[in-house]
């Protein structure tokens, strides 16, 4: 794969066919980017898991910090049709962010980032990245890494936004996942010291083949903070000293 770095550049002119009540309706580029400073992240395909379980879900969610910061839109792109898109955005329930459907891959072609996944019986699609473009101008983008698979490590929204706002982390709210079991003591430790600092975080209860599936043992809470593995109580008390 030969994938193009596109910074200082100017988005490729394309046109778009969308779908809006029922009809047709031709986006181009200019509409989407001219006078404006929007976030566009690309990934391989509507429905896939990374897509819907992490990379769409958290731009969403992180939207109105995005905004604060002067963006004006955020946008997804993928080389699915307007029909899928629209599904797609429908069932992931997102009010923050813009499909844009890539049919043909013309826009992925034209911006480096076509690859084949002839593999997976995809055909050619979009190599996962991000970029910050303003008024039709790339300022800034991050390209996952050229390597086997799927990799998700740099395109994701908590990377963009720590660009965005430089040394104010503060702004940025971390992802914060907990698997736990019932009458954990150690799970009620970690909450309370997240609770404490007052740390939005989500609770899911996990069978014991989940657990050992999550970080190869079944020792609970197991933590992760922005799609990493911290650990149990004792790490994510040490992760809040250590901020």
């Amino acid at each position: 794969m030969n994938l193009k770095q596109r910074e200082g550049q100017k988005v490729p002119e394309v046109s778009f066919q969308t779908r809006e009540d029922g009809a047709w309706k031709t986006v181009t580029t200019n509409d989407i980017f001219s006078a404006k400073k929007v976030v566009v992240f690309s990934l391989p395909g509507a429905f896939t898991p990374t897509c819907s379980a992490s990379h769409v879900p958290r731009y969403d969610e992180l939207a109105s910090v995005f905004f604060s910061l002067g963006v004006d839109a955020i946008a997804c792109v993928s080389v699915n049709d307007a029909f899928v898109m629209n599904a797609w955005r429908e069932a992931q329930d997102v009010e923050n962010v813009y499909f844009i459907p890539d049919g043909n891959g013309e826009f992925t072609e034209k911006m480096g980032m076509l690859v084949e996944k002839d593999n997976l019986g995809f055909g050619r699609r979009s190599w996962r990245y991000s970029m910050l473009v303003d008024d039709g101008t790339i300022k800034k983008m991050f390209i996952e890494p050229n390597k086997p698979g799927d990799p998700f490590e740099v395109s994701d929204a908590d990377t963009m936004l720590g660009y965005l706002v430089g040394d104010k982390k503060t702004l940025v709210p971390p992802d914060i996942v907990l698997f736990t079991k019932a009458n954990c003591g150690h799970c009620k430790r970690a909450k309370a010291a997240l609770s404490e600092k007052k740390l939005p975080f989500e609770e899911i209860l996990a069978s014991p083949r989940i657990l050992k599936a999550l970080s190869d043992n079944q020792t609970t809470p197991q933590v992760f903070i922005n799609g990493k593995l911290v650990g149990g109580a004792d790490e994510v008390i040490q992760w809040l000293a250590d901020k």
